[in-house]
């Protein structure tokens, strides 16, 4: 590896980390929020849909800046957006205005899809000219990120720093880190040749869907993207509806599957070398099968509460080898990978919610019986992911 390319991967895996921390630390400080507003719990839902209606408008059209732009430019404009975002929610909070910390959340959310699917894109990219699985490195550093700004919102919360200050300070560690980021990725990553015949545009993004293993590719990160999700979202009210046991202990719970998470996407890269990313997400979803029909099924709270290492063992790896398997083409990786990490977002904001409603009638133990079927769907459908190579990719082109 060459000492540009070292730079751009480095860079990549700060900004990851970054962005995890931003993003851990505005949910750890989703109460404190809610009290400064002085809203209810049913108002701060529709603040928190800000959140939900920007990431899905930066996911979609993420792919198409790519394409267009390229992924450097992509990426400085969903920085800014986060950077922005976190300001704004910081002064909306300091002054008491909903409206405010709704307008702030949805630039950032619409900042992270932009630059998420971007950031998986420059991955798919250098993992083409290494000839090595980097995409699993990258998710963990945000997974790690996660884990440090969950630490730190607690830290903060429990010392009754000001949430203003608090974003505030993260906002700028963030955009120092984009600052690097985008001065070591190189030029138009991703981005379609000029005068590129019928593949731009609209039509170019729906045409790489007629491949059937793409397809099932989606199928897969579809399914163990929701699977993430829904541990995100539901995992300290599941223990706690479930299981009776503290608010703290749940939080302690998804601690414990975040930190897992992390651990299993930073041994992803050997594991992917050594056997090839078929075997490697085939046993990932049957581990996390296996740590969901344990929760489900299990009277006792600690045998559930050991369960969730297992589901983050077995999530970690799924979204990040997938989009690596998308990314095997020699012409369209990058519409590739971005048409798959957004079907993989897309799971990831409305699969949740939607567990939600199901949850109302039967409870969320028994709701958590759709995640496990998609669970086995993944693992039925691993073999196409590809041929079992030991780098786990293969050289594609990179458009500069």
């Amino acid at each position: 590896m060459d000492a540009a390319t070292r730079r751009w991967r480095t860079a990549l895996f700060l900004f990851m980390l970054a962005a995890g921390t931003g993003m851990a630390s505005w949910v750890a400080r989703t109460p404190a929020v809610r009290d400064g507003l002085d809203v209810s719990t049913g108002s701060m839902g529709l603040v928190l849909f800000g959140l939900s209606t920007g990431s899905m408008a930066g996911v979609t059209a993420s792919g198409q800046l790519v394409r267009r732009y390229g992924g450097r430019a992509t990426i400085s404009v969903g920085a800014s957006l986060i950077v922005a975002g976190l300001l704004v929610v910081a002064a909306g909070t300091s002054l008491s205005q909903a409206g405010g910390v709704f307008g702030g959340l949805a630039l950032f959310g619409a900042g992270m899809g932009l630059a998420e699917v971007a950031f998986n894109i420059e991955g798919a990219a250098i993992e083409s000219v290494i000839g090595r699985p980097v995409l699993p490195v990258l998710h963990g550093c945000f997974s790690l990120g996660t884990v440090v700004g969950a630490l730190l919102g607690m830290g903060l919360t429990a010392a009754a720093f000001p949430v203003g200050w608090h974003l505030s300070a993260v906002a700028v560690l963030i955009a120092a880190a984009a600052v690097r980021a985008v001065l070591s990725i190189p030029h138009g990553t991703g981005r379609e040749p000029a005068g590129a015949s019928g593949q731009g545009g609209w039509r170019g993004q729906l045409r790489v869907w007629q491949d059937r293993r793409l397809i099932l590719i989606a199928v897969i990160v579809l399914a163990m993207a929701f699977a993430e999700g829904a541990a995100n979202d539901w995992l300290p009210l599941l223990m706690v509806d479930g299981y009776h046991v503290s608010a703290t202990a749940g939080s302690l719970t998804f601690l414990a599957f975040a930190s897992s998470m992390t651990l299993g996407r930073f041994a992803g890269g050997p594991l992917l070398e050594r056997f090839g990313r078929v075997a490697v997400v085939r046993v990932s979803a049957v581990t996390a099968a296996v740590g969901l029909v344990l929760i489900i099924v299990s009277p006792s709270p600690l045998v559930a509460g050991a369960a969730t290492v297992l589901w983050g063992l077995g999530a970690s790896l799924g979204f990040p080898v997938t989009l690596s398997a998308a990314g095997d083409h020699p012409h369209d990786a990058a519409a590739r990978v971005g048409a798959v990490a957004t079907a993989g977002y897309v799971a990831f904001l409305v699969g949740p919610p939607a567990l939600g409603f199901l949850a109302d009638h039967i409870g969320l133990r028994l709701t958590m019986t759709v995640v496990l079927a998609l669970l086995i769907v993944a693992s039925t459908l691993a073999g196409a992911l590809g041929s079992d190579r030991r780098a786990g990719t293969e050289p594609a082109p990179v458009t500069t």
